[in-house]
C-alpha cells in the first residue's frame, strides 16, 4: 500500500510539473491536476495539504532533473575550466536544447510569473540560480589555485555573468524554438573561459 501511495503521489508531481511548465502556476487550477492525475479532490489533498506544497515537491522534481542532466559526467573532468564548459553544453544542450520541460526552461518561467506575486517561492527558485552560481564561482576558484587562469579575476561577476547569459539564451530559445541560441551560447562561453586561461 505504502508502494501505491508513493507511485500515486510520484505521478502527481510529474504532472503538476508538466502543467505548471505549460500553463504557469497562477493558470493551472487543482481542478487542471485532478484531470491530469484522475484524482478526486480528497485523494490529491491526502496527498498534498495546499497548491503551494505541490509545487514545492514539483521544484524538487525539476531541480533532480535539471541536475541530474548539466552534472552528468563533470566530476571526472579535472581542468576546472572544462567542467564547468562541460556544465554549460549540458544545461545548454541537453536541458533546454532537449525540451525537457515542455514549457521551456522551468526556473525561468517561474521566475518571471512569480515575481511580483509570491515572494516567497521566486526566492526559493532565485535561491536556485544564486547557488548554481556559486558553483560555478567555485570552479572558476579552483582554476586560479590551480594556475590554470589569471589570477585576481573576480569569479563572482564572471558565475553571474554566465547565469545572466544562460537565463537570457533560455528565453530566446523559448521564444523561437531555434537551436542556433543554445548552440551560439555554447560558442560564446567556451571562448569566454578559453580568454581567461594563463
Amino acid at each position: 500500500m505504502k508502494s501505491k501511495g508513493r507511485n500515486t503521489r510520484q505521478e502527481i508531481v510529474t504532472k503538476a510539473l508538466e502543467l505548471f511548465s505549460v500553463k504557469g502556476y497562477y493558470n493551472t487550477s487543482i481542478g487542471d491536476i485532478m484531470e491530469a492525475t484522475n484524482l478526486t479532490k480528497g485523494g490529491l489533498y491526502g496527498h498534498f495539504s495546499s497548491k503551494e506544497a505541490l509545487w514545492e515537491a514539483a521544484y524538487g522534481e525539476a531541480v533532480r532533473i535539471w541536475s541530474e542532466i548539466v552534472f552528468r559526467d563533470t566530476r571526472a573532468i579535472e581542468d576546472p575550466l572544462k567542467r564547468l564548459g562541460c556544465m554549460v553544453e549540458n544545461d545548454m544542450r541537453d536541458y533546454l536544447g532537449k525540451n525537457i520541460f515542455p514549457g521551456g526552461c522551468f526556473f525561468l518561467n517561474m521566475l518571471v510569473e512569480l515575481s511580483g506575486q509570491s515572494e516567497n517561492m521566486k526566492k526559493r527558485v532565485w535561491r536556485g540560480l544564486e547557488g548554481f552560481s556559486r558553483l560555478m564561482a567555485s570552479c572558476l576558484a579552483e582554476a586560479e589555485k590551480k594556475g590554470v587562469i589569471r589570477p585576481g579575476l573576480d569569479h563572482a561577476e564572471i558565475s553571474g555573468f554566465f547565469i545572466i547569459v544562460l537565463n537570457g539564451a533560455a528565453a530566446l530559445y523559448a521564444a523561437t524554438k531555434d537551436p542556433l541560441v543554445w548552440q551560439r551560447t555554447i560558442r560564446q562561453l567556451h571562448m569566454h573561459l578559453e580568454q581567461l586561461r594563463v
